[in-house]
């Protein structure tokens, strides 16, 4: 016999063995848990992926078929005519394009150079006590809803603009050679030129915002060394901060671009909705988002409603070139950094 207190080893192996097992299946269960909650994850983030994909080409498609009895009514000429008579069932797209690039590139004209000029100020020159009001001040722009941008276009710039702004440039430059065409006219206040600068306005702290990170992002040990070498801020800037940079503010344009393309009611309260071509910047025009805003809810027949939604379809078109393009520029830069 054993003594008391004292344990067979076989009982001590079998007790042994069996807390392996358990410890065994205790840590099988947890790989399981752990390998059902990432296939889960996996799973969702597949179908948040493939929603997308579906969401967009549900859009594509609702496009496509509610354009359909206007394209076969105009065909191509839809796009290069300048009619737009409900009355007659005769519709014309090219007043509407030519006003949404043309306010889009008075826009990113006026917006990209004096957004660069905000995020340099801010990242190189700005004291330390000023940089966050001016922060702060920037994201509350980005914040404001485009309807107040309107209403304050309509009652408050283009009234500034037409006694002020306006007449200086048809009195300065109505008669120059080459550009006297793009300031004829009289000084409406409303027209291409305020929805351009409103839409300036509105793109404005997106490109300073991105921009303003992506600098921040630089490291401080180029910049150091090339204030070392004897560089001068505007040195500093353009050979160490932009190339260094210029991928992210590829982006900041492109999307600020595709917000000026897409915006409808600030661009609806000043451009004075007027289905002409002029080639005064001063005239009245209208916009593809202000043209479908405006006239939507008054299309009665079938042929009406398919011409707004031919000129969603032309928008998304736009948009979808515009964001290749970026994405062309950005894979070129890629290639020739790495």
């Amino acid at each position: 016999m054993e003594p008391a207190g004292r344990r067979s080893v076989v009982d001590f192996a079998l007790q042994n063995g069996a807390l392996v097992s358990a410890e065994a299946v205790t840590r099988a269960k947890v790989l399981d848990r752990l390998r059902l909650g990432d296939a889960a994850f996996r799973h969702m983030t597949r179908a948040a992926a493939v929603g997308v994909l579906l969401l967009l080409g549900g859009v594509i498609v609702s496009l496509i078929e509610g354009s359909i009895p206007a394209i076969r009514t105009f065909g191509f000429g839809f796009l290069v005519s300048e009619r737009w008579n409900p009355v007659t069932d005769n519709f014309g797209a090219l007043p509407a394009i030519y006003g949404t690039i043309l306010t889009s590139f008075i826009a990113m004209l006026i917006a990209v150079p004096v957004g660069l000029m905000i995020a340099f100020f801010l990242t190189e020159l700005c004291p330390q006590w000023l940089r966050r009001p001016i922060g702060i001040a920037i994201e509350l722009l980005a914040g404001i809803p485009s309807i107040i941008y309107g209403i304050w276009g309509l009652f408050v710039f283009a009234p500034f603009l037409q006694e002020t702004l306006q007449p200086f440039l048809i009195n300065s430059l109505g008669n120059t050679p080459l550009i006297a065409p793009l300031f004829a006219g009289p000084p409406y206040g409303i027209g291409m030129l305020t929805a351009g600068l409103i839409l300036a306005i509105m793109v404005l702290p997106f490109i300073t915002s991105i921009t303003r990170d992506v600098f921040e992002a630089v490291p401080g040990v180029l910049k150091e060394a090339a204030y070392g070498l004897g560089c001068t801020t505007w040195e500093v800037v353009r050979n160490v901060v932009l190339p260094y940079a210029r991928v992210g503010v590829i982006g900041a344009i492109m999307l600020a671009l595709g917000r000026a393309l897409g915006e409808t009611m600030a661009v609806t309260f000043v451009i004075g909705n007027a289905h002409r071509i002029s080639a005064s910047v001063l005239a009245p025009g209208t916009t593809i988002s202000a043209t479908i805003a405006n006239e939507f809810t008054e299309a009665v027949g079938d042929l009406y409603t398919s011409a707004l939604i031919t000129l969603g379809l032309i928008l998304f078109v736009i948009t979808f070139i515009v964001l290749a393009i970026a994405r062309y520029l950005l894979l070129r830069i890629e290639r020739r950094i790495g």
